[in-house]
């Protein structure tokens, strides 16, 4: 087995790191609410071209689906539950979300 100078593997290591992709904890979080045929906020700013986790919490009484049909994403949660969507990348735009479950209530994902 060869020996890597100390230099060369302390370079190694560093790029090595430096690549590693982001833990879901040290993403951003963008909170969005679901009830009861609302989706707050309306506009859901998030980051273009960078990892983030959506946290969608369901403060209703009753089930919500939030989706996307241009993001290929559905997330369903029971009343009072939070789950999240971790996106790797969303390239800038405008994407239409809705509740699928409540056929009324729309939002829009704004990338930038």
């Amino acid at each position: 087995m060869a020996v890597l100078p100390r230099t060369l593997f302390a370079a190694l290591a560093a790029g090595l790191l430096a690549t590693a992709p982001a833990r879901a904890e040290d993403l951003p979080v963008i909170k969005v609410e679901m009830k009861d045929g609302a989706i707050t906020p309306n506009v859901i700013e998030v980051p273009a071209n960078t990892r983030f986790k959506l946290e969608i919490t369901n403060t209703g009484t009753s089930p919500v689906e939030f989706e996307s049909l241009e993001l290929k994403r559905e997330k369903a949660l029971a009343a009072g539950a939070t789950s999240s969507i971790v996106f790797r990348t969303v390239d800038p735009g405008t994407y239409d979300v809705f509740d699928d479950f409540h056929p009324n209530a729309k939002a829009t994902l704004v990338a930038k």
